[in-house]
């Protein structure tokens, strides 16, 4: 069991959620529940999730595997062979009792193992059977495989709104896409618990890749729907408007403009770049004027600012009050006092004082927030615990493991 200042108040404390899935979306989902009290249970085929080897072919120098550690702290983990009939039926054994089920399995290969939503939910008609997929249940490409970068950024659309025009695509960050989906499994899960606790019965439900990516730039899509196109990305030296646009400062540091509608921080954000007699300026006399012009009106706004050093640009951008922000890397981003302050770290400890910092779940609840995090269990790590508490006796559980049902 955690030690004891993992035991705090917690949110979904006593909630049960048998997790069947490898990669980022799935488990991120049931790692975020666990973050906020769930007992997550990580069902693994012998050769463990994929996500555990991730670094296995990385330097030397590199020790540890953060990644898989994010999506999988404060789990326990059983392995388990559902090609064997008792590996199987422990599955379904812990089902039964369990308030989710959650996996990324796809359903022809469940429905193969008994494991499919008619079969766990006849025997707890309170399951939630929440399904993460590439590209939906139905459809003609319904089974096929999906990874983010494909399903989510590259079929989505999300990628081709990325990238300027004229440009050639690029991949996806990792994981970008699946945590997106991620958190709507969440939000799915927890509609389909409210909705229980009214009925008294669980359901399915069902979130995908593709389905996530097309929400994600829904704003665009919305325009793509109902004028029947859509502008395409600019390149920083021709944008749309000049305002909303990234600059740098005399030390080289980028740092992104977003003003506010109706020409409101036109003459502010003029001001804050020390040429405040732009506003004189024929070219740039009306909104108008200003996006007709808006790369004449880029080069004056480069010239600008770059008289000034970045802690400069930022007092003037703050004594105006106006919208922006830092272009900041991963190493800025984790010295970063404010996200620090926003709550954006969670500390990961194994209780003897060793642990490391990982980025938090999305959301706080002031006066339950946790500091510490217990770490992403071993390949196989509460097997034994786990078949126990199932009901299973001591020679049965070994038996299990002599026949590689169990590991």
């Amino acid at each position: 069991m955690p030690p004891k200042q993992w035991e705090v108040r917690v949110l979904l404390k006593g909630l049960k959620v048998v997790e069947f899935a490898s990669y980022i979306a799935a488990p991120g989902a049931a790692g975020i529940m666990a973050d906020w009290g769930a007992q997550v249970i990580k069902v693994e085929r012998p050769e463990g999730d994929p996500m555990r080897h991730v670094f296995a072919d990385a330097a030397s120098d590199l020790a540890g595997n953060p990644t898989f550690s994010l999506d999988n702290r404060g789990k326990r983990a059983i392995v388990l062979d559902i090609s064997k009939p008792s590996g199987r039926d422990a599955l379904a054994k812990l089902a039964q009792d369990a308030d989710v089920f959650l996996t990324n399995v796809r359903p022809a290969a469940l429905k193969r193992a008994g494991l499919d939503e008619a079969t766990l939910r006849a025997a707890n008609p309170r399951l939630i059977y929440a399904m993460v997929t590439g590209y939906g249940l139905e459809g003609p490409d319904a089974d096929k495989p999906g990874f983010d970068v494909t399903a989510f950024w590259a079929r989505a659309g999300v990628g081709h709104m990325t990238v300027p025009k004229g440009g050639e695509p690029f991949l996806l960050r990792t994981g970008v896409g699946d945590h997106t989906t991620s958190l709507a499994t969440v939000s799915a899960i927890l509609a389909a618990l409210y909705e229980r606790e009214q009925t008294g019965q669980g359901r399915v439900v069902q979130t995908s890749l593709l389905a996530t990516g097309i929400y994600t730039v829904s704003s665009d899509l919305a325009v793509q729907l109902a004028f029947g196109r859509l502008a395409s990305a600019r390149p920083r030296t021709a944008p749309f408007d000049a305002l909303a646009n990234f600059y740098a400062a005399s030390d080289g540091r980028w740092f992104v403009l977003n003003p506010r509608g109706a020409g409101k921080d036109w003459v502010p954000i003029i001001t804050a770049a020390g040429r405040p007699d732009l506003a004189q300026d024929e070219r740039f006399a009306t909104g108008k004027a200003r996006r007709v012009n808006a790369a004449a009106l880029a080069v004056e706004l480069d010239a600008a600012f770059r008289k000034f050093s970045f802690e400069e640009v930022a007092a003037r951008l703050d004594e105006a009050d106006l919208v922006w922000s830092p272009f900041q890397s991963p190493a800025d981003v984790s010295a970063d006092p404010q996200a620090a302050a926003a709550g954006a770290w969670v500390e990961i400890t194994d209780g003897q004082g060793h642990g490391f910092r990982s980025p938090a779940a999305p959301a706080r609840f002031p006066g339950m927030d946790q500091s510490t995090r217990p770490p992403a269990p071993v390949l196989g790590q509460h097997t034994r615990e786990i078949l126990r508490e199932a009901g299973y006796e001591d020679e049965v559980i070994e038996a299990m493991i002599r026949d590689g049902a169990a590991v």
